[in-house]
């Protein structure tokens, strides 16, 4: 039997960023890493404008960002 392991969940937020509950190891393009654990959650950019990258700083809310995606169903 395998163990049971924690759930990642990614939630798209209307006109702002993906906030994923952890745990997460985020891995950054110079190879940083973020451990998030699994009480914690993190909020990451869709905007492309945060100064704080990969991670948002609420700048979308002074920009025209306006995505509102939905996942298809299978």
């Amino acid at each position: 039997m395998e163990p049971l392991r924690a759930v990642v969940e990614i939630k798209v937020r209307d006109d702002g960023p993906y906030k994923v509950t952890g745990p997460v190891r985020l891995i950054d393009a110079d190879g940083g890493v973020f451990d998030i654990p699994a009480d914690r959650a993190i909020a990451l950019c869709r905007c492309g404008q945060s100064r704080e990258k990969p991670f948002c700083d609420a700048t979308h809310k002074s920009t025209d960002f306006a995505s509102c995606p939905r996942a298809a169903r299978a």
